[in-house]
């Protein structure tokens, strides 16, 4: 996938996107480049990037998160750092965005930047075994959603069907003709499938994104 100075992972809740978004920023940081992690999830307090503070700021990676992530207050609100983020452009962004249109709703303070600078990807992630993204078509209705609410387009989708620590690699290779069908339905680019590094030895290198599960806070 070509790296873009900026890339939002967005999706149903549960579709995995904040494991993505840490690996993702960790991989690019592996390449050298400058990174910051933003968490903008102004709806799920309890499974963030924010978990991975420690590991991601022994490589380099700043991350900037809510004031209130892990404390049992959440509030819509963001902090100025990550205007900052979206605004300057000495840095790459990676973006972990909330679960579905009231998650995105946070992003549509950012879209005429992103949009002005025009270097983004905006990634849809599906967890096709998830109760509300079963099938392409449901999972393109959130897609739309979400689309419709932050005012950004989607540029890719990535295809992250996992049954949590029970995940096979058949149970990856059994979604990929709904993940097709999603592209298709979308007219969007499969941009990858990522599964966890214990399943990545089920498929040749280079195939797959493989992710180090993110350490769970309970």
């Amino acid at each position: 996938m070509e790296t873009k100075r900026v890339t939002l992972f967005c999706g149903h809740y549960g579709s995995g996107k904040t494991n993505l978004a840490v690996n993702y920023a960790m991989r690019l940081r592996a390449q050298g480049l400058p990174v910051s992690l933003a968490d903008v999830d102004i709806v799920n307090p309890y499974f963030r990037s924010k978990d991975s503070e420690e590991a991601l700021a022994s490589m380099g990676i700043e991350v900037i998160s809510l004031p209130f992530a892990n404390t049992n207050v959440d509030l819509p609100s963001l902090p100025s750092e990550v205007y900052g983020l979206v605004e300057r452009r000495d840095r790459y962004a990676v973006l972990d965005v909330g679960g579905d249109d009231r998650g995105a709703y946070a992003l549509g303070r950012f879209a005429s930047y992103i949009l002005r600078e025009n270097d983004f990807e905006m990634l849809y992630v599906v967890n096709f075994y998830r109760p509300l993204t079963q099938t392409a078509a449901e999972a393109l209705e959130v897609m739309r959603e979400i689309e419709a609410v932050c005012a950004i387009p989607f540029t890719g989708i990535v295809n992250n069907s996992n049954l949590g620590d029970e995940t096979k690699g058949a149970d990856v290779r059994k979604t990929d003709p709904e993940a097709q069908k999603l592209c298709a339905l979308a007219g969007l680019p499969l941009k990858m499938t990522a599964v966890s590094d214990r399943c990545a030895a089920d498929f040749p290198p280079g195939a797959v994104f493989p992710l180090h599960l993110q350490k769970k806070p309970f």
